[in-house]
């Protein structure tokens, strides 16, 4: 038994929040405790703490997987499904998506439901992900409530339903989902609420990438409205 896995709740909490916090993660991955192992992983992917190793991190996250830790699970998809320490292999991703799914993880229901919903390492089945993307909405992940607001508005395996859609986009929104966000001032816009879309719009751009603020500029520089396109620029300018 590792000298971590002996300390008391309080005591863990004490330590890993000490200087000795890193040596004592890796004592415990070392040890075979499976959350030290997922923890140590995603600090090895991230650069956090320790220097980056992407393909250690992978090595870590399937120690943790192999003792049925969803989380490490998951993050072997995405390992798998974006390249990091692995080659990409997006029907391996795809498997690992399901499984932890199917296991209670609310980030790889939305995750699953994105290669099903994309054909992404699994044949495309939109209706099979919207199902996954409501377990996951239900739950309160934000990210999945705005992609069944793209389901409504896009008519993908439910008839078009533009109410339901902006219902869906603004609980995102209000779950801090960026995209959420900017999808629920284009409905606004769409009644003519220019000024209550405008806060929206910067918390899309405070709260999104700079792809994404890029992919929002070029909608407002295409807007007609000149109060949305020139105030909306200037919000966006501000994030």
């Amino acid at each position: 038994m590792s000298a971590f896995a002996a300390l008391s709740p309080a005591e863990a909490r004490a330590a890993l929040a000490g200087p000795a916090r890193v040596a004592l993660i890796r004592e415990a991955a070392e040890a075979g405790l499976a959350e030290a192992q997922a923890v140590y992983a995603q600090m090895l992917l991230d650069g956090v703490e320790v220097p980056g190793d992407a393909r250690a991190g992978f090595g870590w996250f399937m120690r943790a997987a192999a003792q049925e830790h969803v989380m490490a699970l998951n993050m072997v998809g995405r390992c798998y499904e974006l390249g990091w320490g692995v080659v990409p292999d997006p029907a391996r991703a795809a498997e690992c998506y399901r499984v932890a799914a199917e296991r209670g993880s609310t980030e790889a229901m939305y995750n699953y439901a994105t290669q099903l919903a994309l054909g992404r390492g699994v044949a495309e089945d939109k209706a099979v992900a919207l199902v996954w993307l409501r377990q996951a909405a239900a739950r309160g992940f934000a990210k999945a409530e705005n992609f069944v607001g793209s389901f409504h508005e896009d008519g993908w395996a439910t008839p078009v339903d533009p109410l339901a859609a902006a219902q869906c986009y603004k609980r995102a929104a209000a779950g801090g989902d960026f995209r959420g966000c900017f999808n629920h001032a284009r409905m606004l816009v769409t009644k003519g609420r220019v000024r209550e879309a405008l806060p929206w719009i910067g918390q899309a751009g405070a709260l999104g990438h700079a792809r994404f603020r890029e992919q929002v500029r070029g909608w407002l520089e295409t807007q007609g409205d000149a109060e949305l396109r020139l105030r909306g620029l200037r919000v966006l300018d501000a994030c």
